[in-house]
């Protein structure tokens, strides 16, 4: 069994923008690379888990997230990092799917498809639906950055608030 991290891509990984599809409006949160590097080392494997309702709203399509999926784990790659997994939500927010985060489908297939040790595992995420996914799926351990969607502090349910992905060394060891 593998302890793992998933982490939500808008706002996580990359600064956000909404419904962005566009290797070109892509940009990594500062920090990302050395903080995906530093997980790997304390033997974490690393999971993306997203929803992408532009897809099911017309704005753009599967292909278009594949390409620029693959491109993000090859930039990952490069850096000597390995992306084990990328697991999307394509649906609408009333489209009824069981992958939409805060539901559990996105980690519940990344859990058929790789040995995770949910015990030992954490989810960062920028939104409550993040965090309440993590909760959903008995992940124990849960970071809500700031380098995304605006929240209320007093109301998150995340066990550690960060200013962002260089600080994850102060609790992931």
């Amino acid at each position: 069994m593998q302890k793992t991290v998933f982490l939500d891509r808008d706002g996580v990984i990359n600064i956000e923008k909404d419904y962005l599809y566009k290797i070109d409006d892509f940009e990594f949160v500062d920090g990302v690379m050395d903080a995906c590097k530093y997980l790997q080392k304390q033997g974490f494997q690393l999971v993306v888990i997203t929803n992408q309702s532009g897809i099911g709203r017309g704005y753009y399509t599967k292909e278009d997230f594949d390409i620029l999926t693959n491109w993000m784990v090859k930039e990952f790659a490069s850096y000597g990092i390995e992306i084990s997994g990328v697991y999307l939500c394509p649906h609408g927010p009333n489209d009824g799917c069981d992958c939409r985060k805060p539901l559990t489908g996105m980690v519940d297939q990344a859990c058929s498809d790789l040995r995770i040790d949910l015990e030992s595992s954490w989810l960062i995420g920028d939104k409550g639906s993040d965090i309440e996914c993590a909760i959903n799926a008995n992940i124990p351990n849960t970071i809500q950055v700031k380098t995304g969607h605006s929240f209320d502090e007093s109301k998150s349910k995340a066990k550690y608030i960060m200013k962002n992905l260089k600080e994850i060394q102060k609790v992931i060891k």
